[in-house]
């Protein structure tokens, strides 16, 4: 068992979910509900009760999957459905599933009541190495990503790679991405090993050692007034990119394939506006286009790309922000860019594939 401390929570590593219990019965909670959609219901609930030593002592909230829900109209059902239930300020929600489920389950948490406890079990490779850890919550509003939403810390994060064997390979690429960031932004050697590994037999120890590289962020800045933001590399545009795919494709881009989009282009504007070397930027392009499946954005779709970045959370005054590497393993944040290099960044990245 590994454990890391994290500015007065425990992220639990491989525990079974042993400690989770000790939790509640120390805490005496006087209501446990378990947030999850209706995928995670069927595949992972059984695995949670099977580690619970078949645990029945809590209410089960589901929702329906997918980042098109997250949004408040479902948080208001969520929010009514904890009143129907007779839940007061002393019960606990404990959020098993993906990224929407930790950050929709954490807000909903958060502001009920003026905020009750949570867990996160984070059940794909995407939120365990994101999503779950570092304590924001948020939900979409007209198609913005986590518009709102608050810094606020669950109680504990409990990580178990055996939810991970209910995953299809799509969604393990999805997080394998974020590991990826994580190496281009903090370690170089890290990246290095996620290069010479297998996405889909990835391992404990480097799912422990994303985690550990967020963790050191986010301690060191908890509410993003300056080194977090690091976190956001690849998301500018990913975001943006991620966003008109959910509107405008028959099938959608999952957030890790939209965020290798992201990277790219944002290591193009790294060669540009930083001191990324040429050969590095090479290194991440090559890479990142081998692994994940070939896509062209569309020309006509650059003005909206732009509006959904204008958008943006991390803009002051106006003007786009950036996350950018200096080199593989340091990123800087609040670099400027011109609109003109972000339409030549999406031309660098249609390249690629022509």
């Amino acid at each position: 068992m590994k454990k890391l401390e994290s500015a007065g929570h425990s992220i639990y590593f491989e525990t079974e979910l042993a400690p989770l219990m000790k939790v509640i019965e120390a805490e005496k909670y006087s209501k446990i509900f378990v947030f999850a959609d209706t995928h995670t219901s069927e595949l992972c609930l059984p695995l949670f009760r099977e580690m619970m030593d078949d645990f029945n002592g809590f209410d089960l909230i589901e929702t329906d999957p997918g980042e098109e829900n997250k949004n408040i109209d479902f948080c208001i059902g969520i929010w009514k459905t904890l009143l129907d239930f007779g839940a007061d300020r002393k019960c606990l929600m404990v959020n098993l599933g993906g990224g929407v489920i930790t950050d929709m389950g954490g807000f909903v948490a958060s502001t009920y009541k003026r905020g009750i406890d949570f867990i996160n079990i984070p059940t794909t490779l995407l939120s365990q190495v994101d999503a779950s850890v570092g304590g924001k919550t948020g939900i979409d509003v007209d198609n913005v990503k986590n518009m709102v939403g608050t810094f606020t810390l669950p109680q504990s994060v409990f990580i178990e790679t055996k939810f991970l064997k209910t995953l299809p390979q799509r969604e393990l690429l999805s997080g394998f991405a974020e590991m990826i960031k994580h190496g281009l932004i903090v370690d170089r050697t890290y990246y290095n090993d996620l290069k010479s590994s297998d996405y889909l037999q990835i391992s404990a120890q480097a799912i422990y050692r994303s985690v550990e590289i967020k963790n050191e962020v986010v301690t060191e800045d908890p509410h993003e007034k300056g080194l977090r933001k690091i976190l956001n590399y690849g998301h500018t545009i990913g975001h943006a990119v991620e966003t008109y795919s959910l509107i405008n494709d028959a099938q959608p881009l999952t957030h890790g394939e939209a965020i290798a989009v992201g990277m790219i282009c944002e290591a193009f504007l790294s060669s540009n506006n930083n001191t990324l070397s040429a050969d590095d930027l090479k290194d991440i392009t090559d890479y990142i286009s081998t692994l994940y499946p070939a896509y062209r954005i569309k020309e006509d779709s650059f003005k909206q790309l732009l509006e959904f970045m204008q958008s943006d959370k991390k803009n002051e005054n106006g003007q786009i922000m950036f996350s950018l590497l200096s080199t593989i393993g340091k990123c800087d944040y609040n670099c400027r860019v011109s609109e003109k290099d972000i339409l030549e960044s999406f031309a660098y990245f249609n390249r690629i594939y022509s």
